[in-house]
């Protein structure tokens, strides 16, 4: 806490009274203009997920079930049973 008060007087003796408003203002903007890009950047990337994802139930939820799991084989013939003879 002392840090930032310690910050806050050099940045007033450096840029002044009058100035020092102004440009936390504009600070503020930008932050908020960041966040509104970030969230959007996020939201289009949820929904390019969303829409890539497949549709089949029976898929694996995660890369780890896929490898835990392993394929199933198609139903072989049985070999004939020898008569021990």
């Amino acid at each position: 806490m002392t840090e930032l008060l310690v910050i806050f007087a050099i940045a007033l003796v450096v840029l002044g009274p009058k100035k020092l408003p102004e440009i936390a203002r504009s600070l503020g903007r930008g932050l908020a203009e960041f966040r509104r890009a970030s969230s959007d950047m996020r939201r289009e990337f949820l929904d390019v997920s969303e829409e890539t994802r497949p549709l089949s139930p029976a898929a694996p939820a995660s890369a780890a079930e896929a490898v835990a799991t392993p394929p199933v084989a198609a139903a072989a013939p049985k070999p004939p049973e020898t008569t021990g003879g």
